[in-house]
């Protein structure tokens, strides 16, 4: 390893999955870290554990096709790039389809173990207040979207501006022995066999028109916890509470997270179930599972009421009911430049969901993007911005200038927290898309196909090419 006797060590705030992989990038470039982590000392509303990298949501990081999904590619590029975090979560899945899920506690531990062990990460257990000092001439601020108030206010009197901040809701857990499998079948939508999986990766718990009615009208009637002073603050989109989705339409559930498409109950096959409640395995040994899609604010016993009329659940065990928090992010595309620097203060770089990206993996990339950007800078070296064609490329890209200010309204901040997505990736070049030889129809649903499958095959080898790796890609159609 590079001798770094003549390194200052790069500050990091924030142990989460951004802030762990951007220490993990720093320290492999052979830069020394010192990781700021506040949890052993001061807890959070959603944290339950010390460990680094804890996953206080879903344990899963969703689709890993990269040959036509935006999240299965932002996965490869990771691998590519040597992220623990996919390492990580490589040796820690569990069976889930086609996405990638994780045994959430065997997870954070091989990550707090792997920066806990690397030599040049020191981890020091405080919480910090207020901006890193100026003696900390390189640093990321990476609190995640539970930054604590005190950092926030400094952010904000540093920036001049407010932050911005939505809700975010927690899934129940389920004990797996408490479900009636009489009822309940395993089955993977389309039985699709995804990583580690064998095509009956999920529990489906079926409902007829009556069941799902009720059901509907308990969750809009159900006490729910209150806003206090969050009143207003908006909801992300791609995570809202169940009870949200109901009270936007009664058959917005069915057409959401309890889409029976693509399921056959085993029990009377011939009957299409009119909804599905779907939980996934949460833990490596099967035991726990979570409920797809059921984030929620309803109240405990509300919540334990409600999730107990699904046919199969009447008799649920809760390892950990769902619950509702605050997520926090500054508003990128004004505040910071396309290394991610803060505009006002150079040295001092912001990472993961803070920066306004949602989702596991996309925040660790930001983080990942941090780290390799401050090893740089720290090494005096130049490290150009990923091609905007990739994933890391179309993400920063977003978040350092993707919103959109209104004519009408130019005072007004537009940016939104943002999952990655074909949306966020440039145009093929014109004459791409092709019809295939011997392909008689070509339908705009095959169209739509292969335009994913050329971004995603454009994306991993101009990812490949900015990091100077040799891999195994898939052929373009």
């Amino acid at each position: 390893m590079t001798d770094t006797s003549s390194y200052s060590p790069i500050h990091i705030i924030g142990g989460g999955l951004a802030g762990s992989e951007a220490a993990w990038q720093i320290a492999e470039a052979g830069i020394p870290v010192r990781l700021h982590e506040m949890r052993g000392v001061r807890g959070t509303d959603a944290h339950k554990t010390d460990n680094l990298a804890e996953l206080v949501c879903s344990n899963s990081f969703r689709s890993d096709d990269a040959t036509s999904n935006a999240v299965g590619v932002l996965h490869a590029e990771m691998r590519l790039a040597g992220s623990l975090i996919m390492s990580a979560a490589d040796r820690n899945q569990v069976p889930a389809g086609g996405a990638l899920a994780v045994d959430r506690d065997g997870f954070s531990h091989a990550v707090t173990q792997a920066i806990e062990n690397h030599p040049l990460i020191t981890v020091v257990r405080e919480e910090v207040s207020g901006l890193p000092s100026k003696e900390w001439d390189l640093a990321i601020i990476a609190t995640g979207p539970l930054t604590a108030p005190s950092l926030a206010s400094a952010i904000q009197a540093e920036t001049g501006a407010d932050a911005l901040a939505f809700f975010d809701a927690i899934a129940p857990i389920i004990h797996t022995d408490s479900i009636n499998m009489d009822v309940c079948w395993f089955q993977s939508r389309y039985d699709k066999v995804g990583p580690g999986g064998t095509g009956k990766d999920y529990i489906n718990c079926p409902m007829n028109e009556e069941q799902y009615n009720a059901f509907v009208d308990a969750l809009i009637a159900g006490d729910k916890t209150g806003f206090k002073e969050w009143e207003g603050t908006p909801y992300f989109d791609g995570c809202l509470p169940i009870e949200v989705m109901a009270e936007r339409g009664r058959e917005t559930l069915r057409h959401g997270p309890m889409k029976p498409m693509g399921l056959t109950n085993a029990h009377n096959p011939t009957v299409k179930p009119y909804a599905v409640v779907q939980l996934r395995q949460d833990n490596a040994l099967g035991t726990l599972y979570n409920m797809v899609g059921f984030q929620t604010k309803l109240k405990y016993g509300a919540q334990a009421e409600v999730i107990r009329m699904i046919p199969g659940l009447e008799n649920a065990e809760f390892a950990r009911l769902g619950g509702l928090h605050r997520n926090t992010y500054i508003n990128s595309p004004v505040l910071l430049d396309p290394s991610l620097t803060l505009k006002s203060r150079p040295g001092l770089r912001f990472a993961g969901q803070i920066t306004g990206c949602e989702g596991y993996v996309e925040s660790a990339s930001i983080g990942l993007l941090a780290g390799r950007f401050a090893a740089a800078e720290r090494k005096g070296e130049p490290l150009p911005l990923p091609p905007a064609t990739t994933a890391f490329g179309s993400l920063l890209n977003h978040i350092t200038g993707g919103h959109i200010v209104s004519d009408d309204e130019p005072g007004k901040r537009s940016f939104q927290p943002m999952n990655i997505n074909f949306g966020l990736f440039p145009l093929l070049e014109p004459g791409a898309i092709t019809k295939p030889e011997g392909v008689k129809r070509f339908r705009g649903k095959d169209k739509t196909v292969m335009k994913k499958q050329l971004v995603a095959a454009r994306a991993l080898e101009d990812c490949a090419a900015w990091l100077g790796t040799v891999a195994n890609l898939p052929t373009r159609p």
